[in-house]
């Protein structure tokens, strides 16, 4: 396998790509003493595009991003937690646009450039008073210093033990690239925009339907590779900006010579995140993947390898590392799609448990071993044709259903 065209950046943030700041504090939203609400601001018109939750109620925030995407320039991003702003009516809308137009204000930029996201609690208002004294004091606290990337990061958890967040640098044209993300997900995180928001920036000269291409062909192998819980949330939200900044000669498109390995790099910021989501969901003691392979189709695959990830029954089984293959074998069948029902291989990791479809004898011991790692593989071949997709997500555990049993109170 070539090596990967790009480089991890050492305590990179979101803010490490040139021409980005950031900033995250307290402002009441949250009854703990932990960031609520965040920004990031650019020096210049960011190229910019996003995507969104599939969801039919969808959150105020969702409304006011789109509307300030129409022309594909964003130069700033508010961001709070504690407080979904979902299912609240006139006054959640107009809450949004407030926020909007504070943090235009406070960060001295339009407010048709302003994107606004919220995560936390469905079906209640915002506290308006705590939100317009943060956004006010967001404006002092705004810094390229890479404290600002850890407040941001830290201002979007929720019940998400860890920040997530990776940052790549790459070569073009004789020019350092760098692509940035932070993201935060734990639960109600499931396919088709995964409560998950994430954040891409980047220096890279590319224009806004470029990117928006980009973004969204990378989402369907990323973000809609994932799933905790089955439930996809009503403020999903994936950003990207591009400041332009890096000094290249060329503006970026698929006909650029180094199209494929921005591409490579940006995909891999996507992946990352991804996986970080899911091994981070609700009670989580394993990062489960499954990958399917010999697919007729990329859509088969996919719908497969989601199926599986998604099923209760294999995941609590993870959990119990029980290498109950019925459970994989029977979510492979259910999954819609066509299958050969005589000719399907499963592994786990590297554990044949069964061949064309038929249980072979495998070591119970060494299968138990396996599954009590922080890590499984779940492989799928259903010798059809040469397609695959892997999907990530987590075994289902006691500690899921009490942190959802009292996530409002």
């Amino acid at each position: 396998m070539a090596a990967p065209s790009y480089t991890v950046v050492k305590g990179g943030s979101i803010i490490t790509p040139r021409g980005f700041r950031a900033a995250g504090l307290h402002c009441g939203l949250k009854k703990v003493d932990r960031n609520d609400i965040g920004a990031i601001v650019c020096e210049v018109p960011a190229s910019a595009a996003a995507v969104y939750t599939t969801n039919i109620f969808q959150a105020a925030p969702l409304q006011t991003t789109r509307e300030s995407l129409n022309n594909g320039i964003l130069r700033a991003v508010i961001v709070n937690s504690g407080n979904a702003n979902a299912c609240t009516g006139k006054q959640g809308e107009a809450d949004a646009y407030e926020m909007r137009s504070l943090a235009a204000k406070s960060f001295g930029v339009d407010a048709d450039d302003v994107a606004v996201a919220s995560t936390g609690v469905i079906g209640e208002n915002l506290k308006m008073d705590c939100v317009r004294d943060g956004i006010a004091r967001l404006g002092d606290a705004l810094t390229d210093s890479e404290d600002g990337g850890e407040q941001f990061s830290q201002a979007i958890l929720t019940t998400d033990l860890v920040k997530k967040e990776l940052c790549l640098s790459l070569q073009i044209g004789g020019r350092t690239v760098t692509i940035a993300g932070a993201a935060k997900g734990s639960g109600m995180i499931h396919p088709n925009m995964a409560t998950m928001l994430a954040f891409v920036t980047t220096d890279a000269k590319i224009g806004s339907e470029a990117l928006h291409r980009l973004l969204k062909r990378t989402t369907d192998d990323t973000f809609n590779m994932i799933t905790v819980d089955g439930d996809t949330s009503t403020n999903d939200m994936l950003v990207a900006m591009a400041s332009g900044l890096s000094g290249q000669e060329q503006e970026l498109d698929e006909n650029h010579p180094n199209w494929s390995v921005f591409a490579e790099a940006f995909g891999e910021v996507c992946r990352h995140l991804a996986k970080a989501i899911a091994r981070d969901g609700e009670g989580a003691t394993k990062l489960v993947e499954v990958v399917v392979s010999g697919a007729e189709s990329a859509e088969s695959a996919r719908a497969i390898a989601k199926t599986v990830i998604g099923s209760s029954l294999v995941k609590t089984a993870v959990f119990g590392a029980d290498a109950n293959w019925g459970r994989i074998i029977a979510a492979v069948g259910r999954a819609g799609v066509p299958v050969n029902p005589h000719a399907v291989d499963i592994r786990l990791g590297d554990i044949v448990v069964l061949t064309a479809s038929q249980p072979v004898s495998f070591d119970e011991d060494a299968a138990l071993e396996y599954l009590k790692g922080d890590a499984v593989r779940i492989s799928v071949e259903l010798n059809m044709g040469t397609e695959q997709a892997t999907a990530w997500g987590c075994d289902l555990t006691y500690d899921y259903v009490r942190i959802n049993a009292a996530y409002r109170t």
